[in-house]
């Protein structure tokens, strides 16, 4: 699995709550980097995984936008979006 990513720190990544192995490719000038993610197991056709990355923004990671608690609806927590289209490898 890839995903793009600009910019990020990934600390961890975890599918269905198992460590997953994960890498970042070569950096893209306008593309940004690919995020590899290794699952630890086989996915079968129709099995579905929970993904889970941790990882830390900066005021360079383009099309990352944040809402304050104060924004969101429940307001309690703050809100995060992207607004990038898919980028193919």
């Amino acid at each position: 699995q890839v995903l793009d990513t600009r910019d990020l720190q990934v600390f961890k990544v975890t599918a269905n709550g198992q460590d997953a192995k994960f890498a970042f490719g070569e950096k893209h000038s306008f593309k940004g980097t690919p995020l590899e993610i290794t699952l630890p197991f086989e996915l079968r056709r129709g099995q579905e995984a929970i993904v889970e990355i941790c990882f830390e923004s900066s005021p360079k990671s383009s099309a990352l936008q944040w809402f304050t608690p104060e924004q969101t609806s429940g307001k309690k927590h703050p809100f995060l979006f992207s607004q990038c289209q898919v980028e193919w490898f």
